[in-house]
């Protein structure tokens, strides 16, 4: 064997322009995505709600001649409140790390970005079970969630009919509310179902040759758009091997979502970002301060939000979409 040995000329080091990190992209997560934000600059607070009723009530009448006319009013419900939770997170830096690191790492940017990822897993979380799951919509044909085998053929089988179920649950949300739903959210493998059913390539192959993508789909149902909630979350501790799955499960949920926040707005849901804290920016503050007694800084992440529910009836929930 030839001396020296490549072994004996090389001493293995980290590569400085290659590193795997395992993040959630930001597409992934819908909880920014379906449900319109509200910044508000108190923590908790009132929202009214005008009665449904009054205002689609047919009232005017036929008036003769000195007659007065006839009138009414309506109802503002004032008892309606948000509460924005606040959740904070941190990642400490030593000294000895900072000083002491190589390329590719870099502490401070790898805790901010950390700490970022936290923010979006709870919000998108937090999404999944406010919105995201049984026993809260109420604007389908039986005024409750629709299950795969009783009520509809789930989405993965060929004989099912997705098309007109979708179109049957939108009519009843416009039916009962006057606005036709424009949002289909569903997991990876409902969309998976979707995009893959024979009756929904048929249709799609006679507007367009290439791939059957959200858009497409949403156009061909009505819908202003389809959004896939693909995140992913770790639910095992710090330390033990890691437990990773899909955070939504395999439903869907059609609903009106409101392009904007604002006054005299209806929408499914709306997001309450409390914008009011020492340092926010759009609802989340990351702060970076010194602990000198431990000989290192601690960047923290704080943010407060609520999810919620405005209107049950503006809401179709899909249960097992996909077996």
């Amino acid at each position: 064997m030839p001396l020296p040995t490549s072994q004996d000329l090389h001493v293995n080091s980290l590569l400085t322009n290659l590193s795997v990190q395992f993040i959630n992209a930001p597409t992934k997560f819908v909880s920014s995505q379906v449900f319109p934000v509200v910044p508000v600059n108190k923590q908790t607070d009132i929202y009214a709600v005008f009665d449904r009723g009054d205002f689609l009530r047919d009232e005017a009448q036929p008036r003769s001649p000195g007659d007065e006319s006839a009138g009414g009013g309506y109802r503002v419900d004032t008892s309606n409140t948000y509460s924005c939770q606040v959740y904070a997170f941190h990642k400490d830096v030593p000294d000895e790390i900072r000083n002491n690191y190589d390329q590719p790492f870099d502490p401070d940017r790898n805790a901010t970005q950390f700490l970022t990822q936290k923010r979006q897993l709870r919000e998108e979380v937090e999404w999944a079970t406010r919105f995201f799951t049984t026993g809260i919509w109420t604007g389908s044909t039986t005024a409750t969630d629709l299950v795969a085998g009783t009520d509809f053929t789930a989405w993965d089988d060929a004989a099912s009919d997705i098309v007109q179920i979708i179109d049957d649950q939108a009519e009843s949300i416009e039916g009962a509310t006057a606005y036709y739903p424009n949002t289909l959210v569903l997991n990876r493998k409902g969309w998976n179902s979707m995009k893959n059913h024979p009756d929904i390539v048929d249709r799609v192959k006679h507007v367009s040759d290439g791939p059957v993508t959200t858009a497409i789909v949403a156009k061909l149902l009505g819908l202003e758009r389809i959004i896939v909630g693909a995140s992913v979350k770790n639910t095992a501790q710090e330390g033990a091997t890691a437990s990773v799955s899909y955070i939504f499960g395999n439903h869907a949920l059609l609903c009106y979502a409101a392009p904007v926040a604002a006054v005299e707005m209806p929408s499914a849901g709306y997001t309450f970002r409390w914008t009011g804290m020492d340092g926010s920016q759009g609802g989340a503050a990351i702060s970076t301060f010194r602990m000198d007694w431990r000989k290192q800084d601690r960047h923290e992440i704080e943010f407060a939000f609520q999810h919620k529910t405005i209107s049950t009836i503006m809401g179709v929930f899909f249960q097992n979409v996909a077996s």
